[in-house]
């Protein structure tokens, strides 16, 4: 369908969105105009919609009915701003409210083991030593990892430029350690390439001298964590830990957000859990309410 393709590219040119995301998008769109049994999408009004909804809603997770119903929402909004349509028929519908199943925090002990995990000198070590430590210590999401390129290093200044969701641009700071296993990894790396002679842009490569993919950049995390025992651990889970420890050793929220790339501040609240026992003794610490007063001395 040519609005189909128009809108896909517009999402892909205009809003940067990723290759993984543009698949599900055209596979839910197709599900929805498939259920119009061959009338037009044109033709779909409100009525249509709910019983798309409530004919998958026994069939998939609460999570995946409102990817849909975003899909087609996010369609519909397409061609009202085109032109095409000249009604909002479809937004007043409202997706199913959704758990916070936000992943599992590592403890900072945790955390700290699994950086250690890789072993020895090797290509491979070095390199997931390189990866783990953008994922914890900078907090990139994986497919910002596996997007980095040379030339987004700037290790003198400690800092790497990463092109986020959108294609949004920002600047995140890299630990000591990041940049020391960078130091460690990246003579290597050239080595490595130079072996197979081969020239690759990207800043973290598999076995065959390509670039790492996002699958594979979980894998390798699982992999180190469950030789420490973890379970439940991905590359998400770091970008989870990395945010919450960093507001628990006092960091600002606004700042967590900028290093995070969050358009809304809401969503780095959610991303951030403190537990009761810390945020109790902020308070404690910091309100002036909770300050106990300081017995007096009685003079000699």
């Amino acid at each position: 369908m040519e609005l189909l393709e128009e809108f896909l590219r517009h999402l892909q040119q205009e809003r940067g969105y990723s290759p993984h995301t543009l698949r599900a998008y055209a596979r839910d769109l197709r599900d929805f105009f498939a259920f119009l049994s061959g009338r037009s999408p044109l033709e779909a009004d409100l009525q249509d919609l709910r019983a798309f909804v409530m004919r998958l809603r026994p069939r998939v997770s609460a999570r995946t009915l409102a990817r849909k119903l975003s899909a087609v929402r996010s369609f519909y909004r397409y061609l009202l701003k085109r032109g095409v349509l000249e009604e909002t028929r479809f937004l007043a519908l409202s997706g199913p409210r959704l758990p916070r199943d936000l992943p599992r925090v590592l403890t900072v002990d945790e955390a700290l083991a699994l950086m250690e995990a890789p072993q020895g000198g090797d290509f491979f070590a070095l390199r997931d030593r390189v990866a783990l430590e953008l994922l914890y210590g900078s907090g990139l999401r994986a497919s910002e990892v596996c997007a980095l390129k040379l030339t987004d290093l700037h290790l003198e200044a400690r800092f790497v430029r990463v092109r986020g969701k959108g294609r949004k641009e920002r600047v995140v700071p890299l630990s000591r350690k990041a940049v020391e296993a960078l130091r460690n990894y990246l003579p290597v790396r050239e080595a490595f390439l130079k072996a197979r002679k081969k020239e690759e842009s990207h800043l973290l490569l598999n076995r065959h001298g390509e670039a790492l993919s996002p699958r594979s950049l979980q894998r390798l995390v699982k992999a180190h964590a469950r030789a420490l025992g973890l379970s439940g651990v991905h590359p998400h889970a770091l970008r989870h830990s990395f945010a919450t420890h960093l507001l628990e050793s006092g960091a600002d929220l606004r700042s967590i957000q900028e290093m995070l790339g969050h358009s809304r501040l809401t969503t780095t609240e959610r991303y951030t859990r403190l537990d009761l026992g810390h945020l109790s003794r902020i308070y404690d610490a910091a309100h002036p309410r909770a300050l106990a007063k300081r017995p007096r001395r009685d003079k000699d």
